[in-house]
């Protein structure tokens, strides 16, 4: 089975400097672990939950938080995103990808066209969903 069966093809991104603040609201808005960063409509990063909690301060919406707490959250996009990312094409085969996965310790993977247009996206839920041959969900990452 190829990837585009079962990836989400509902896809949000963010901008080189799009600020953490607007990250953090996409995140909290959808629900979901990965912003994929895009630059004149293609791929050039991606933005993990985890990127952004280690890069804003603890101490925010805390009482014991400062102005500098809240400059965290003003920081860039670009400034905190993984460059190097490993992508698929639509016509990967499910276990390619999933052995990627695998082998690179990541969760997702950005499916891009030839040009590097991102098309869709799949984690490792969507490979098991795929495995098991349940329906793709009708979210992104």
């Amino acid at each position: 089975m190829a990837i585009e069966h079962i990836m989400s093809r509902h896809v949000v991104t963010v901008q080189l400097d799009d600020t953490l603040k607007q990250v953090r609201d996409l995140f909290a808005a959808f629900r979901f672990h990965h912003l994929l960063v895009l630059e004149h409509g293609k791929l050039v990063g991606i933005v993990s939950d985890r990127d952004l909690l280690a890069n804003i301060s603890p101490f925010i919406g805390k009482m014991q938080e400062k102005p500098i707490d809240v400059a965290s959250l003003q920081k860039h996009v670009h400034q905190i995103m993984s460059r190097h990312v490993i992508t698929v094409t639509p016509s990967t085969a499910l276990q390619d990808a999933a052995k990627l996965m695998l082998d690179r310790s990541i969760s997702c993977l950005p499916v891009v066209d030839a040009e590097q247009r991102v098309v869709g996206i799949v984690t490792w839920r969507d490979l098991l969903r795929g495995a098991y041959g349940i329906e793709p969900a009708k979210s992104a990452a």
